[in-house]
Protein backbone atom coordinates (compact mmCIF):
# COMPACT_ATOMS: atom_id res chain seq x y z
CA UNK A 1 0.00 0.00 0.00
CA UNK A 2 2.78 2.43 0.93
CA UNK A 3 4.58 1.56 -2.31
CA UNK A 4 1.47 2.47 -4.35
CA UNK A 5 1.18 5.79 -2.50
CA UNK A 6 4.82 6.58 -3.29
CA UNK A 7 4.26 5.64 -6.95
CA UNK A 8 1.17 7.89 -7.18
CA UNK A 9 2.99 10.81 -5.54
CA UNK A 10 5.94 10.34 -7.88
CA UNK A 11 3.56 10.37 -10.85
CA UNK A 12 1.97 13.57 -9.56
CA UNK A 13 5.31 15.29 -9.19
CA UNK A 14 6.38 14.19 -12.67
CA UNK A 15 3.04 15.30 -14.09
CA UNK A 16 3.38 18.59 -12.27
CA UNK A 17 6.20 19.37 -14.70
CA UNK A 18 7.90 21.78 -12.34
CA UNK A 19 11.06 21.55 -10.35
CA UNK A 20 10.71 23.20 -6.99
CA UNK A 21 13.77 25.17 -6.00
CA UNK A 22 13.79 25.96 -2.33
CA UNK A 23 15.66 29.04 -1.28
CA UNK A 24 15.48 31.23 1.77
CA UNK A 25 13.51 33.84 -0.23
CA UNK A 26 11.07 31.64 -2.17
CA UNK A 27 9.98 28.43 -0.50
CA UNK A 28 7.34 26.51 -2.42
CA UNK A 29 4.66 24.77 -0.39
CA UNK A 30 2.95 21.82 -2.03
CA UNK A 31 -0.29 20.24 -0.83
CA UNK A 32 -1.13 16.73 -2.09
CA UNK A 33 -3.95 14.18 -2.10
CA UNK A 34 -4.04 10.52 -3.14
CA UNK A 35 -7.62 9.56 -2.27
CA UNK A 36 -9.89 12.22 -3.71
CA UNK A 37 -13.31 11.38 -5.06
CA UNK A 38 -14.56 11.82 -8.60
CA UNK A 39 -18.02 10.83 -9.78
CA UNK A 40 -19.67 11.12 -13.17
CA UNK A 41 -23.25 11.07 -14.35
CA UNK A 42 -24.45 10.33 -17.86
CA UNK A 43 -28.13 11.23 -18.06
CA UNK A 44 -29.35 10.01 -21.45
CA UNK A 45 -33.00 9.66 -22.56
CA UNK A 46 -33.08 5.88 -21.99
CA UNK A 47 -30.46 5.33 -19.29
CA UNK A 48 -28.87 6.96 -16.28
CA UNK A 49 -25.25 5.88 -15.71
CA UNK A 50 -23.33 6.70 -12.54
CA UNK A 51 -19.78 5.75 -11.58
CA UNK A 52 -17.19 6.98 -9.12
CA UNK A 53 -13.63 6.53 -7.92
CA UNK A 54 -11.68 7.31 -4.77
CA UNK A 55 -8.37 7.33 -6.63
CA UNK A 56 -8.15 10.98 -7.65
CA UNK A 57 -4.67 12.23 -6.81
CA UNK A 58 -3.22 15.67 -7.16
CA UNK A 59 -1.06 18.51 -5.97
CA UNK A 60 -1.30 22.28 -5.60
CA UNK A 61 1.72 24.51 -5.23
CA UNK A 62 0.22 27.22 -3.03
CA UNK A 63 3.16 29.54 -3.69
CA UNK A 64 2.44 29.98 -7.41
CA UNK A 65 -1.12 28.49 -7.48
CA UNK A 66 -0.19 25.80 -10.03
CA UNK A 67 -1.91 22.41 -9.84
CA UNK A 68 -1.95 18.95 -11.33
CA UNK A 69 -4.56 16.20 -10.91
CA UNK A 70 -4.74 12.62 -12.16
CA UNK A 71 -7.42 9.91 -12.23
CA UNK A 72 -6.57 6.34 -13.27
CA UNK A 73 -9.61 6.01 -15.54
CA UNK A 74 -9.97 2.26 -14.99
CA UNK A 75 -10.69 2.82 -11.27
CA UNK A 76 -14.25 4.07 -11.86
CA UNK A 77 -16.81 1.72 -10.28
CA UNK A 78 -20.56 1.62 -10.12
CA UNK A 79 -22.31 1.53 -13.48
CA UNK A 80 -25.56 -0.39 -14.02
CA UNK A 81 -23.81 -3.68 -14.74
CA UNK A 82 -20.35 -5.19 -14.96
CA UNK A 83 -20.76 -5.36 -18.76
CA UNK A 84 -21.38 -1.62 -18.84
CA UNK A 85 -18.09 -1.08 -16.98
CA UNK A 86 -16.30 -3.29 -19.51
CA UNK A 87 -17.74 -1.25 -22.39
CA UNK A 88 -16.74 1.99 -20.63
CA UNK A 89 -13.12 0.84 -20.29
CA UNK A 90 -12.69 -1.03 -23.58
CA UNK A 91 -14.96 0.67 -26.12
CA UNK A 92 -15.33 4.28 -24.99
CA UNK A 93 -12.39 5.30 -22.78
CA UNK A 94 -9.91 2.75 -24.21
CA UNK A 95 -8.11 2.61 -20.88
CA UNK A 96 -5.38 0.29 -22.16
CA UNK A 97 -4.27 3.07 -24.54
CA UNK A 98 -5.21 6.03 -22.32
CA UNK A 99 -4.96 4.87 -18.70
CA UNK A 100 -5.13 8.30 -17.03
CA UNK A 101 -7.22 11.44 -17.22
CA UNK A 102 -5.43 14.59 -16.08
CA UNK A 103 -5.92 18.29 -15.48
CA UNK A 104 -2.89 20.55 -15.11
CA UNK A 105 -2.69 24.34 -14.92
CA UNK A 106 -2.97 27.34 -12.63
CA UNK A 107 -5.55 29.11 -10.50
CA UNK A 108 -6.51 32.33 -12.29
CA UNK A 109 -7.43 34.42 -9.24
CA UNK A 110 -4.62 36.02 -7.28
CA UNK A 111 -5.58 34.39 -3.97
CA UNK A 112 -3.18 33.72 -1.12
CA UNK A 113 -3.75 30.06 -0.29
CA UNK A 114 -1.67 30.46 2.86
CA UNK A 115 -4.53 32.50 4.35
CA UNK A 116 -7.45 30.47 5.77
CA UNK A 117 -10.80 31.20 4.16
CA UNK A 118 -13.32 30.12 1.56
CA UNK A 119 -12.52 30.97 -2.05
CA UNK A 120 -14.47 30.62 -5.30
CA UNK A 121 -11.78 30.31 -7.96
CA UNK A 122 -11.29 29.37 -11.61
CA UNK A 123 -8.77 26.68 -12.46
CA UNK A 124 -7.38 27.17 -15.97
CA UNK A 125 -5.36 24.47 -17.67
CA UNK A 126 -5.07 21.50 -19.98
CA UNK A 127 -7.55 18.68 -19.50
CA UNK A 128 -6.39 15.38 -20.98
CA UNK A 129 -9.02 12.66 -21.47
CA UNK A 130 -8.98 9.75 -23.93
CA UNK A 131 -5.76 10.94 -25.56
CA UNK A 132 -7.11 14.42 -26.33
CA UNK A 133 -5.95 17.57 -24.54
CA UNK A 134 -8.20 20.63 -24.35
CA UNK A 135 -7.93 24.01 -22.68
CA UNK A 136 -10.47 24.27 -19.87
CA UNK A 137 -11.53 26.65 -17.16
CA UNK A 138 -13.23 24.95 -14.21
CA UNK A 139 -14.89 26.78 -11.32
CA UNK A 140 -13.93 25.37 -7.92
CA UNK A 141 -14.72 26.06 -4.31
CA UNK A 142 -11.73 25.96 -1.96
CA UNK A 143 -11.92 25.89 1.82
CA UNK A 144 -8.44 26.68 3.12
CA UNK A 145 -7.54 25.77 6.68
CA UNK A 146 -4.17 25.83 8.46
CA UNK A 147 -3.46 22.18 7.60
CA UNK A 148 -5.64 21.36 4.59
CA UNK A 149 -7.39 22.58 1.47
CA UNK A 150 -10.80 21.13 0.64
CA UNK A 151 -11.65 21.30 -3.07
CA UNK A 152 -15.05 20.85 -4.66
CA UNK A 153 -15.93 21.25 -8.34
CA UNK A 154 -18.79 20.36 -10.66
CA UNK A 155 -18.37 20.65 -14.42
CA UNK A 156 -19.37 19.08 -17.72
CA UNK A 157 -17.25 17.15 -20.20
CA UNK A 158 -18.48 16.90 -23.78
CA UNK A 159 -17.56 13.51 -25.25
CA UNK A 160 -16.91 14.96 -28.72
CA UNK A 161 -14.26 17.28 -27.22
CA UNK A 162 -12.21 14.17 -26.40
CA UNK A 163 -13.00 12.06 -29.49
CA UNK A 164 -15.20 9.66 -27.54
CA UNK A 165 -17.71 8.36 -30.05
CA UNK A 166 -21.06 6.81 -29.25
CA UNK A 167 -22.30 4.09 -31.63
CA UNK A 168 -25.73 4.94 -33.05
CA UNK A 169 -27.18 1.75 -31.59
CA UNK A 170 -26.69 3.12 -28.04
CA UNK A 171 -26.93 6.89 -28.63
CA UNK A 172 -30.13 7.08 -26.53
CA UNK A 173 -28.38 5.33 -23.62
CA UNK A 174 -25.21 7.42 -23.35
CA UNK A 175 -25.34 11.19 -22.92
CA UNK A 176 -23.19 13.39 -25.17
CA UNK A 177 -22.19 15.41 -22.12
CA UNK A 178 -21.13 13.91 -18.81
CA UNK A 179 -21.36 15.75 -15.50
CA UNK A 180 -18.40 15.39 -13.14
CA UNK A 181 -18.34 16.01 -9.40
CA UNK A 182 -14.94 16.31 -7.71
CA UNK A 183 -14.21 16.36 -3.97
CA UNK A 184 -10.81 16.10 -2.34
CA UNK A 185 -8.76 17.21 0.60
CA UNK A 186 -5.14 18.22 0.11
CA UNK A 187 -2.64 18.30 2.95
CA UNK A 188 0.91 19.68 3.10
CA UNK A 189 3.31 17.29 1.38
CA UNK A 190 5.23 15.14 3.83
CA UNK A 191 2.49 15.06 6.47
Amino acid sequence: MKRNKIRVLLTIYLLFGTVTIISSQNKSVIYTCTNGQAAFLSDAPLELIKASTKNLSGAINISDRSFSFLIPTKTFEGFNSSLQRVHFNEDYMETELYPNSTFKGKIIEDVDLKVPGVYRIRAKGKMYIHGVENDRIVRCDLAVDDNKIDVQANFTVFLTDHNISIPSIVNQKIAEEVKLDIKLTLIPSGK
